[in-house]
Formats: structure tokens, C-alpha cells, sequence
């Protein structure tokens, strides 16, 4: 009931907004006064957070301890505390309901002529989130928009999944192959990137940012016995940034700490067994049984926890380089180093608590528990499992089945899912009913939580653009809304719309709030509803942007998706989408379809473009830098959306005409197909005003919209139309 008041609330708040969006300056409003412990620097950063948007709403703000409470001659107050905190109780307002940890209550108070708000967390996290809601309340709608409000976290864990490239020497996954490794290793020693980093998590309601790199020990830590494997300098492929160990000890610690003071724990998370950077060195190799490697690979994870007071775990991958080895050699050889690696760093520091996230990775459950028994067992370690959710493209489907024999098999376990994005890198994503349904979906009986991100991209600095900023924009701020969504709806997945279209109203005031709201969900359904009828699970196998693969999966040597492959490659099993082969089947049968057809995925496609691009065409030309890209953006998502319906009825005529030869379907193939090649001119001439192209992707090679323009047309031949000069 109280979402259902939030949302109307919301809504008629809306409703007041100007036509073109909200107000950009507004009359001097009361005078403000917040009272924290500025001691706490969760809470301290909320409080600046607030005080921000308060002076942008026209109120002149003070600070001041909570103990001192004026007794007159200030009108508002704000109070940001626990509920432990004396100050926040016994001010005439409702109990905060039962809190779990990082849970809050917003309430308010009239008492002695002062208005006073209250932002009441169960932990300073809680208070800390209490005061980006109020801040964000007073952004959008100013504090008239105040509402009483109880809120604890959905998923206990909300995390981003961040590869990290340490060095050329200490790549992460696979290899440094792909611009936006390469483009990103020296922003990773950049404390400015990871700092504004780490604040967007925490608005985002992130709580945890998972770095992933092959083998950072190198990069990280200097382990004893092991020393000259400790990595001076850091390499990129253009230049060497001169940095000591220590020095790089240091930044870690830096990044770590300012992570702690935003509530984001950090972990390391590793495949294996990859020796990078430390290569020959006392005889270390990636065989997991030289004793060397095993001796080393426990060491330095005992002393990453030594040196890093404030990591809160390491994370495992048992199966990517682990060649001819049994489920159980690989769990023991786990066990032996990751596992005592802990082990060894719990009892060198007792009463710490750390974590070890095993990922579910071509080894049995059973198997994983079993070996590490002891490591469970122990106060003061935690253990999750993990497993790759959605496998490569969360953007597919809210259902995934992928897991269901895994979360049979947990038991009393509780596993972290990692949801990938091997989907989209360019444009700037977001369709909140999509994300909110998917995390519905998720089996949260089993779930510490989740972490969202790629494998075939680095979320650093952005490199794409044609109007780069300086510096480079971090790609967690160009693609703000998308990460948003995850972190925001993974907390609270009852965040209404209206909500967040008062924070695009707020933020985008030259066009209708809700017009733009609707144009990017439109667009942005292209990928689910594409990549759910066009299924390559891995990322090797389908990257939507580019129609393109890596050679062996599409069948072409170039890698492009063509015709062909859209009549061979099923669906996603979470969907009811029929492939076109089980259509063609059934009409030549004289049987009815049972699930979505092609013909409906492809209105599904020009439905949701459609409705995308008319809501585009009739905005004013806008003068705003990032509406203009996020316009942008949308209107080639809606494009690309216009190709793929264009090209699913066309690969679905020539598979009838293929069974039956009737001409009529090859006439449509043709037709079909032609005008999926105009649309895709039209996509990449949207893209190529905005962004370089071709990059080369880590996972499926070379993107090159402009060479792959002759592929598209191609299809049309493959149908037996004519090809492009003879037209």
C-alpha cells in the first residue's frame, strides 16, 4: 500500500512539472539545518549529498552536531543518525519499523513551531542511504515531495562486476586483446576515477565492487618468499607509469578505504590457474601440481588480507585454465591455496571477517562443499557460492533456467549470481520494467545477492566517443541510468516509474519527463526481445550491437550474423519464442504454434522501436551535451531494433519459401531484407554521428560497422535478390 501511495504521490507531483521538465531556479526557501555525526563518514557524505540538493532548491543549510538541537530561531531541521543515536528518538514521530542492516525510515515531526525530518538507519549505511533518498526527494520535488517511508534492501549483496587490467603483465579476462582493456589500464591507477567511482555505487545503492584480473598478485602484493614476482611500473601498451610496490600498496589501501567509507566492500576476484606476470619466476608455472605454484598461490592470498586491512574477500574460478584435471583436483588444489591461504590469514588476524566467493564453474556443488568444509565451518570466514546467472547476456530474458538444478543442489549454501552484460557497451541502456521483473525473478530463498557487469568490456574511462571529455568520462556517468537501475531496483525493487521520471525531469529539463522515460524503455526492450529470439549464450557467440560473433558460431568467416544463422540458432529457453525452424514446421504441418512466432518477435521489434522513434521525432533540437548523446543513443537503439524485426521476418519468409518454394515468401525474403539493410544504414549512420567505429571487442574481434554494411546487404542475395550495385 504505501509503494502504491509513493507511486501516485509521485505521479500527481509530476503532473505539477512545466511541460518542457522542472524548474531550473527556484525562491529562497527556509533556512535548513542538518545535524549529523560528521564523524561518520557515511553519513557525512549523505549530508553533503543533501545539502547540495537543498541549495540548489534555494534553502540556505548549516550543519551542526546531533546533540544540538536549536531550541528556536530555525525553522527545519534534518536529523541523519542510526536509531541507536539518541537524538533520532523521542521527537514525537513513528517507530521505524524492523530494520535489517542498511535498511532506513524517513519521518517527520512538527514540534516547538520546527518542521523536523528524520533520515533513521539501522546502521550508519542505512542512515547513509536515508539521506540520498531525502537528497534525491528534495532534487526531484523538493521537500514538499517528503513522504514517510520504510525501506530494507531486497538483495543483501548488490555489486558490480569490474575486470580489472592491472598491467599488460597482469591482464584480465581472457587477454589484452580487445580497446577497452588497453584503453584502461593506467585509469585503474587513477584514484580520481575510482573515487568518483565509488560515490556512484553508493548513490546507485551498491554495496560491493568486484575487481576481476587473471592474477593481480603481481600487481598487488609483495609475498614473502616471492618477492622479485612484486611488479614496479605500471605497463599499458602506450606508456610506462612509474610506481613502486609500496606505492602501489598504498593506492590500493586508498581505494579500499574510501570504499569502506561509502559502505562498498571490495573483493579480488581470479581465474585459474594463470601465472601472469610472476611466469618462470622460482620456477612458478600454471600446472596445478608443481608445489611451487601451490605454495605461492596460498601465500600471496594470505598476504593479500595482510596488506589490505579493509579487502573484504577473494574470489575463485576453478576450471578456466585447469586442463585435464578431475572435479576433484581441482577442488583440492583450490582448498590448498585459496582455501588455506584464508585459513592462514584468519589465524594470523583472529576476530577479522573475510570472505571467499567460490564460483560454481565446471565443478559439482557437492564437490565445492565438501572439500572445503573446514573453511565453512570457521566464525570468521564467509562463504558464497557464485554462478553465472543469465550466462553472458542478462539482456535477454527475466527468466533464466539456467540455475535450477544448481539451487537444488545448495543446500544450506547461499550463492552470490553473477548477471552479465556482454550485450550492450555503446549506448546508453535502460528499461527499468525489464530489470525490476528479472530481479523479481531471481530465486531469493538462496541468494546473498548479485553482481552486474561484463567480461567482454572494462567500465573505466569511456573511449568512444567523437566529443570526448577531459578527462575521459567515466563509463559508470555515461551510462548513469543503466547502473542505476541494477543497483536502485536491486534494493528496492518496488522503485516506482513516476519515481524515476521525476529523477530524468530533474536532470534532462528540456524535454517531457515522461515522453523521454518512455522513448528509452521502448528502445531499449530491442535487446531482450532480440537476443531471447537470437540465443548465443556466451559472449563469444552474440554481441547484438555488431550482429556479430566470433566466426566459429555465426558460420561466416567474418563473424556476422547472417541470414542463415537467424534461421539456425534457437531461442532462450527461459522464453516462449519459437525458432523459425519449429515455425516453418508447424504452418507447413498445418499445425498452430504454440508460444511467441517470429512474426510476433518481429512486431514485438517495430512496436517497440516504433513507439521509441515517434516519441523522439517530435522533440525540440535540445542544447544539453548528454541529452543530445542520450538522444542519440535511443534513436540508434530504436533503429538497430528496426533491422533486427526487418531481418527475423525476412530470415523467417525465406525458410517458408526454402520448404515450400512458393514465390510469394521468397518475394518477401527479398523485400523483408532489403529494408533491414536501409535500416541498418540508418543505425550505424545514428551510431557513426556520435561514436569511433570499428573497435576491437576482447571477446568477438573486430566491430566494424561500415565493413560489415556489405555482409547485411548480402543477406538480400542470399535470398535470390539482386546484389547492391545491381540494384
Amino acid at each position: 500500500m504505501l509503494e502504491r501511495i509513493t507511486a501516485m504521490m509521485a505521479l500527481l507531483l509530476l503532473a505539477d512539472l512545466p511541460a518542457c521538465g522542472v524548474r531550473t531556479s527556484f525562491a529562497a526557501g527556509p533556512k535548513v539545518l542538518l545535524l549529523l555525526d560528521e564523524k561518520d563518514p557515511r553519513i557525512a557524505f549523505a549530508a553533503r549529498e543533501l545539502q547540495s540538493a537543498l541549495e540548489a532548491r534555494g534553502h540556505a543549510v548549516s550543519r551542526a552536531p546531533l546533540a544540538q538541537m536549536p531550541e528556536d530561531g530555525m525553522h527545519t531541521c534534518i536529523l541523519l543518525g542510526t536509531e541507536k543515536d539518541p537524538a533520532t528518538r523521542g521527537q514525537g514521530v513513528a517507530a521505524p519499523a524492523s530494520l535489517k542492516p542498511e535498511g532506513f525510515s524517513l519521518r517527520k515531526a512538527v514540534a516547538g513551531g520546527k518542521e523536523i525530518y528524520l533520515a533513521i538507519g539501522a546502521d550508519s549505511a542505512g542512515a547513509m542511504y536515508g539521506g540520498l533518498e531525502l537528497a534525491e526527494i528534495v532534487r526531484c520535488s523538493g521537500l514538499e515531495g517528503f513522504r514517510s517511508v520504510d525501506q530494507n534492501p531486497y538483495m543483501p549483496l548488490r555489486g558490480i562486476k569490474f575486470n580489472c587490467p592491472l598491467d599488460e603483465r597482469t591482464p584480465t579476462y581472457h587477454a589484452h586483446t580487445g580497446d577497452a582493456q588497453q584503453k584502461n589500464v593506467l585509469v585503474m591507477w587513477d584514484l580520481g576515477f575510482w573515487t568518483a567511482c565509488i560515490d556512484d555505487l553508493a548513490r546507485c545503492r551498491y554495496n560491493c565492487l568486484s575487481l576481476w584480473n587473471l592474477h593481480p598478485f603481481p600487481s598487488m602484493v609483495r609475498v614473502p618468499g616471492y618477492e622479485d614476482a612484486a611488479l614496479d611500473n605500471v605497463q599499458s601498451t602506450t606508456q610506462t607509469l612509474k610506481m613502486t610496490m609500496d606505492e602501489k600498496i598504498a593506492f590500493w589501501r586508498k581505494v579500499m578505504q574510501h570504499a569502506k567509507d561509502r559502505n562498498v566492500d571490495v573483493y579480488v576476484v581470479t581465474w585459474n590457474i594463470f601465472v601472469h606476470g610472476a611466469d618462470g619466476k622460482y620456477g612458478l608455472t600454471d600446472r596445478f601440481d608443481n608445489p611451487v605454484t601451490t605454495d605461492y598461490f596460498r601465500k600471496s592470498v594470505k598476504q593479500m588480507f595482510l596488506t589490505y586491512p579493509h579487502l573484504a574477500g577473494i574470489g575463485l574460478t576453478a576450471g578456466e585454465n585447469m586442463p585435464r584435471m578431475t572435479a576433484a583436483q581441482k577442488e583440492t588444489w583450490a582448498f590448498d591455496t585459496y582455501g588455506r591461504g584464508l585459513l592462514d590469514a584468519a589465524a594470523a588476524q583472529p576476530g577479522r571477517k573475510m570472505t571467499l566467493i567460490h564460483r560454481q564453474h565446471q565443478t559439482g556443488t557437492q564437490e565445492i562443499a565438501k572439500t572445503f568444509k573446514e573453511l565453512i565451518a570457521h566464525p570468521d570466514i564467509g562463504f558464497f557460492l557464485s554462478f553465472k546467472y543469465a550466462q553472458a547476456h542478462a539482456l535477454s530474458s527475466t527468466r533464466q533456467p539456467f540455475c535450477d538444478g544448481y539451487v537444488k543442489a545448495l543446500g544450506d549454501l547461499k550463492t552470490i549470481w553473477t548477471l552479465r552484460n556482454d550485450s550492450n557497451y555503446y549506448f546508453r541502456w535502460g528499461a527499468p520494467d525489464f530489470v525490476r521483473e528479472f530481479i523479481r525473478s531471481i530465486p531469493r530463498e538462496v541468494s546473498k545477492g548479485f553482481y552486474y557487469g561484463s567480461d567482454g568490456h572494462v567500465w573505466g574511462r569511456e573511449f568512444m566517443s567523437t566529443e570526448p571529455q577531459t578527462p575521459r568520462q567515466p563509463e559508470l556517468s555515461k551510462h548513469w541510468y543503466h547502473w542505476m537501475l541494477w543497483g536502485r531496483l536491486g534494493y528496492d525493487p518496488e522503485l516506482p516509474n513516476a519515481r524515476l521520471t521525476l529523477i530524468l525531469a530533474a536532470r534532462f529539463p528540456e524535454v517531457p519527463a515522461q515522453d523521454l522515460f518512455t522513448a528509452w524503455q521502448e528502445a531499449s526492450m530491442i535487446y531482450p526481445v532480440t537476443t531471447g529470439f537470437h540465443w548465443g549464450a556466451l559472449d563469444f557467440q552474440w554481441y547484438i550491437e555488431g550482429c556479430l560473433s566470433k566466426p566459429g558460431p555465426a558460420g561466416t568467416r567474418s563473424g556476422f550474423h547472417d541470414v542463415n544463422r537467424f534461421i539456425t540458432l534457437g531461442t532462450h529457453p527461459g522464453t516462449d519464442n519459437v525458432s523459425i525452424p519449429d515455425y516453418v514446421a508447424a504452418v507447413s504441418g498445418g499445425n498452430a504454434p504454440r508460444g511467441t512466432t517470429p512474426l510476433q518477435t518481429s512486431q514485438r521489434l517495430h512496436g517497440h522501436a516504433d513507439k521509441a522513434l515517434a516519441i523522439l521525432d517530435k522533440f525540440p533540437k535540445v542544447t544539453d551535451d548528454e541529452l543530445r548523446w542520450t538522444l542519440g543513443d535511443i534513436r540508434a537503439m530504436a533503429c538497430l531494433g528496426k533491422y533486427y524485426a526487418h531481418k527475423i521476418r525476412g530470415a523467417t519468409e525465406l525458410a517458408l519459401h526454402r520448404k515450400n518454394q512458393d514465390q510469394a515468401h521468397r518475394d518477401a525474403a527479398i523485400r523483408e531484407l532489403t529494408q533491414a539493410a536501409q535500416c541498418w544504414e540508418r543505425y550505424t549512420a545514428t551510431a557513426l554521428s556520435q561514436y569511433a567505429n570499428p573497435v576491437l571487442l576482447n571477446r568477438v574481434g573486430l566491430c566494424d560497422w561500415r565493413a560489415l554494411t556489405a555482409e547485411v546487404w548480402k543477406d538480400v542475395e542470399i535470398a535470390g535478390g539482386p546484389a547492391r550495385g545491381e540494384r
